[in-house]
């Protein structure tokens, strides 16, 4: 988010390229991050958290192009409504707690041991019938 306001604030091309390709370094790692802790949030179904989490990036997109739309006189306000949500979102992102893991501000690791994952009940003896289809 201080990025953001930074570069809203640039008046030399060069300088916000260098400060863009700064921001854009952050955005990785936070991209980077958010799909890491994926598999923690349902082990049963990692796949709907995933296609949840990729939906934020365009949802995203679209609401800040609504806001650059809105703004068309005063670009450098719109990157400022942006900086601010990304700020805002960045200081929410302290209190995430996942169930069984400890968050960065408070909340403890639960013993992985104890915690029952739900699996399909499949006997291992039992023969499965698999038809091929052409």
């Amino acid at each position: 988010g201080c990025c953001i306001f930074i570069f809203a604030e640039m008046n030399n091309l060069a300088a916000s390229v260098v400060m863009l390709t700064i921001f854009s370094i952050f955005v990785q790692g936070a991209e980077g991050s958010t799909y890491g802790i994926v598999p923690y949030v349902n082990r049963v179904s990692p796949g709907a958290v995933a296609g949840i989490v990729g939906a934020g990036g365009p949802t995203g997109a679209v609401c800040f192009g609504l806001v650059f739309r809105q703004l068309p006189e005063d670009p450098e306000m719109a990157f400022r409504i942006m900086a601010g949500v990304v700020l805002a979102s960045g200081v929410m992102c302290l209190f995430i707690n996942i169930k069984g893991h400890r968050g960065l501000l408070f909340g403890k690791d639960e013993d992985m041991d104890k915690i029952q994952i739900p699996v399909a009940d499949v006997d291992a003896n039992e023969d499965v019938d698999v038809e091929a289809k052409a």
